[in-house]
């Protein structure tokens, strides 16, 4: 065999072997694509989610209804802190997730706190929009905000309602709460400048004894959240906060724009949760899962169900 013929079989050889090559690349990247080794979020929905209970509930009935409604799959990341959340939002590691109107307008956008609910919506809604291009979806109804909270056989007996009518007789009683309470400027301070609360005494305690404390007499008004799972559980009543002192908290979900543009119809689906839960009713959301024990993804499956929304 001459050289030119040797040289010739050679070639072949390198030419079948790289074409051999370049096909099993390709099969290979065929069978990682199908396989679901390289990531697609193409329809893919990442839902976000606060590290307490309500954040847990709320981002499953989102899954839930994405998963119902649409023909997306959704991915979960949820029990993460609230900045931590807020960064994968505007990183786009996180699609959707539901934020509070007053953290949103406070915490996020640094303004001043206002009491008007519609306004601090309209606010964050336009601010949002403009400053991140992230959607304010509309309201779910619940406004998890700080509240005062007594026994209700003992507001009964009081006559007490309201926070001015527990301020008229706050020298009788003895508030229970944690050190932040007392120092901040939108807490004590504040309460006894609009309300002119003036109490017997003031017991400071870490968060979880407060409930604790109530029950067992050894104080006689608390502060708490506004859908707090122990409300109805010990049998708790809220106070009128008749002069507005504490900002709106409403629950609502927020959408990126690029994902909300690629998906319009997520904006009717997560909207079917708009004004559907009341304080009442996520308070007693949030006790199946704290005192109940039950998990928070069968809470939220059972409540859409009863709600005709699965």
């Amino acid at each position: 065999m001459n050289i030119a013929s040797k040289f010739k079989q050679m070639w072949s050889k390198r030419v079948t072997r790289g074409a051999m090559a370049v096909a099993m690349a390709l099969g290979l990247t065929v069978c990682v694509s199908a396989c679901g080794i390289i990531e697609d979020r193409s329809d893919t929905i990442v839902v976000g989610g606060k590290n307490f209970t309500e954040q847990d509930i709320m981002a499953n009935m989102m899954r839930d209804l994405i998963e119902h409604d649409t023909k997306l799959h959704v991915k979960m990341k949820s029990w993460l802190d609230s900045n931590v959340v807020w960064n994968a939002m505007q990183s786009g590691n996180i699609d959707v997730y539901v934020e509070y109107t007053g953290t949103g307008l406070a915490n996020i956008l640094k303004e001043k706190p206002m009491t008007d609910p519609q306004k601090v919506y309209d606010t964050v809604k336009q601010q949002f929009e403009q400053k991140y291009h992230i959607t304010w979806l509309q309201p779910i109804g619940f406004n998890n905000t700080y509240a005062m909270a007594m026994r209700a056989d003992q507001a009964k007996q009081l006559g007490i309602t309201s926070i001015s009518q527990l301020a008229e007789k706050s020298n009788q009683l003895t508030l229970g709460t944690e050190q932040d309470f007392i120092t901040r400027a939108d807490g004590l301070p504040a309460m006894e400048k609009l309300y002119g609360t003036n109490f017997k005494s003031v017991k400071s305690m870490e968060i979880g004894l407060k409930y604790q404390a109530l029950n067992n007499k050894k104080v006689d008004v608390i502060d708490a959240f506004s859908t707090d799972g122990n409300i109805p559980a010990n049998h708790l009543v809220l106070l009128q906060d008749d002069k507005h002192l504490f900002p709106p908290y409403y629950a609502v979900p927020i959408i990126r724009d690029s994902v909300l543009k690629a998906h319009p119809e997520l904006r009717s689906v997560l909207n079917k949760l708009a004004g559907k839960i009341t304080d009442t009713e996520m308070q007693k959301l949030n006790e199946e899962v704290d005192l109940q024990h039950k998990k928070p993804a069968d809470v939220a499956q059972q409540w859409l169900q009863e709600n005709g929304l699965l």
